[in-house]
């Protein structure tokens, strides 16, 4: 019931075909990949343009860019695998590993040199989630 007494709409569901769950796994692949691409090649033109006259912070940034699609594509496979598996030992495990892995690394970074150099490394390292967020907003736009 309602708050005015009426009954509740009846919930509609919808049917998703297999094909139309073929076709988002397609989507997903191609978005995943293409994220991963454009994510590294805007990472190495921004380092390259920076690189003679900031290298380490040019440095903290392709490094972050290469962790942030590592860490991309692991967090994806993890989250495949949870829903394949139905277990949340393994995820949990990896979600510590990365929070380790990836981040020692800014902070090693802002002690070896300037200690700024650590936003350089968070912008390459979400720029692949950033661009994966754009394309699936696109992707969803488009149906």
């Amino acid at each position: 019931m309602t708050a005015d007494g009426g009954q509740d709409p009846p919930t509609v569901r919808r049917s998703y075909s297999r094909a139309e769950a073929e076709a988002d796994r397609a989507n997903l692949l191609v978005l995943k990949r293409s994220s991963s691409f454009w994510s590294l090649a805007i990472v190495a033109v921004a380092g390259l343009a920076a690189v003679r006259w900031l290298p380490h912070p040019a440095y903290a940034l392709w490094t972050g860019g290469i962790c942030g699609v590592l860490n991309s594509v692991w967090t994806m496979r993890s989250g495949e695998r949870l829903l394949e598996k139905r277990g949340v030992g393994g995820f949990v495990l990896s979600s510590f590993v990365r929070i380790g892995v990836f981040g020692i690394v800014p902070v090693a970074f802002a002690a070896l040199g300037p200690w700024w150099s650590m936003g350089w490394y968070f912008a390459g390292f979400f720029l692949p989630l950033a661009m994966f967020a754009l394309g699936a907003y696109r992707v969803s736009g488009a149906k």
